[in-house]
């Protein structure tokens, strides 16, 4: 049996989330905010998470929306796999696989001097297929036209890029990360300059902060225990 604190929703309640795979952000807001009513209380996120995603969502409710900004803000870790040989349009496995690359003579040695040149400040552009406003549209509508939309480059920290485990065309890593940082466009550069090809295959988040995944509540538990109250 889980056990859940006594939450006081309108004055604001930090909430860490283990977000579902395929699930939006504004999946994860919208039902808690509906698992909420009749109260009309706020609720937002604190850093959006891929749908194609799982890991650590920080939700704020009440008074504590006005925070959300300082969250945000917050040093990220991830963890995730690549693999190696083969790209996307959307750098994910949204797209399907649109270039393939042979890896033979590709050593273990080129893909851990690699991440060295992914490490500290760094430049980078956003994916196609993301998020980011151009113009007040999400460049993944754009994407999802066909258009193509010129990309503005980010400038981005990343503290560690370490290797994990190589399992070819697998490679397992771990991140940390500044606000903003793109891991499918670094994985996506990373297959470049090995004059390869390389997209994302999983991605987990695993802190904000000094937020802990290992604290999360799953999603679905805290809405039947909110729904429960209301019996």
């Amino acid at each position: 049996m889980i056990e859940f604190p006594d939450f006081n929703f309108a004055e604001g309640e930090l909430l860490l989330i283990n977000k579902p795979y395929q699930w939006t952000s504004f999946d994860v807001v919208g039902k808690i905010r509906n698992s909420l009513k009749p109260l009309k209380i706020k609720v937002g996120h604190a850093g959006t998470l891929d749908p194609l995603a799982t890991g650590l969502l920080i939700i704020c409710t009440g008074k504590l929306t006005k925070q959300i900004d300082t969250f945000q803000a917050q040093e990220k870790e991830y963890t995730g796999t690549m693999v190696l040989g083969a790209t996307t349009p959307s750098f994910d496995l949204e797209t399907v696989v649109d270039q393939e690359f042979s890896i033979e003579g590709i050593t273990e040695e080129q893909i851990h001097a690699a991440t060295i040149h992914f490490t500290g400040d760094i430049q980078q552009y956003p994916p196609a297929h993301s998020a980011v406003k151009v113009n007040g549209e999400r460049l993944y509508v754009k994407a999802r036209r066909g258009e193509e939309t010129e990309l503005r480059i980010r400038h981005v920290s990343v503290p560690v890029f370490e290797i994990t485990r190589i399992e070819l065309p697998e490679i397992d890593f771990r991140i940390v990360c500044s606000k903003g940082t793109y891991i499918r466009s670094l994985i996506s550069d990373f297959g470049k300059h090995l004059n390869n090809g390389a997209y994302l295959s999983k991605l987990v988040r695993t802190r904000s902060g000094d937020f802990l995944l290992k604290n999360a509540f799953e999603v679905m538990d805290l809405v039947g225990y909110l729904r429960s109250k209301k019996e």
